[in-house]
């Protein structure tokens, strides 16, 4: 861990996409075995944050330092921070036509060679196992969600960052999910949650932090948001 305990330790954050200032010094740190609540508004810099903190390629981190289990990810690629144990399930889910839902996992699972194993996956995700042999595309909005969250689980993995994985799902289905992100951090996973969906989002977090134009303006408590209109009003329309 991080001389402060945090699984995740993020030290003032700038990144761009080209001459675009996405992300203005975030600083943020993350407990282990918890779930972070990342709000704001649209065009708050949300998914910007996230894809820095996995080191997806884009947005460019210009400066600022990045610590998971106090290990730096600020100066690796992609690939190099995801064998530390970071994975990112982004909003398109990015689910492999042609191959079953069994396919999509095992590829993950011969990637890494560690992780959950498929009868754990099947054991929390009882839709899957009833779809192994479905093609994965063919999949409903919140099966693909399942399968995305679980593909990434096959890794080694101690940091889930979810962007937007409620998009488009109906409210039973959301439900569903938010006790599968529960039931994994229980195993003893950190998940950062980036949601437009705030309510659902602070149903079931840890801690929350909101980016207003690429900056932090609130970190704390769940239940501060819950009981604070203007900060409801101000930074989430709520």
């Amino acid at each position: 861990m991080s001389a402060n305990g945090a699984l995740l330790d993020c030290r003032d954050l700038h990144a761009y996409y080209g001459e675009s200032y996405v992300v203005h010094g975030v600083s943020l740190s993350v407990a282990p075995h918890s779930i972070m609540a990342l709000l704001g508004r649209n065009g708050a810099g949300k998914t910007s944050t996230l894809r820095t903190i996995a080191r997806a390629g884009q947005p460019e981190l210009r400066r600022g330092e990045i610590y998971l289990k106090g290990r730096p990810l600020h100066g690796l690629a992609t690939h190099q921070a995801a064998r530390l144990g970071i994975s990112l399930v982004p909003e398109d889910r990015r689910i492999i036509p042609g191959l079953t839902v069994e396919e999509n996992l095992l590829l993950a699972q011969i990637a890494e060679k560690s992780g959950w194993t498929l009868e754990r996956i099947y054991e929390h995700f009882p839709r899957l196992a009833e779809r192994r042999r479905q093609e994965g595309v063919t999949l409903s909005g919140g099966e693909q969600q399942m399968l995305a969250i679980a593909r990434a689980l096959a890794r080694q993995l101690d940091l889930l960052l979810l962007d937007e994985p409620y998009e488009g799902l109906a409210p039973q289905i959301v439900r569903e999910i938010e006790g599968i992100l529960l039931e994994v951090k229980k195993t003893g996973i950190t998940v950062i949650l980036v949601e437009q969906n705030a309510i659902a989002a602070l149903r079931i977090a840890d801690h929350c932090a909101i980016l207003d134009d690429g900056a932090i303006v609130f970190t704390g408590d769940p239940r501060e948001v819950l009981a604070n209109e203007e900060i409801r009003r101000e930074y989430l329309a709520l």
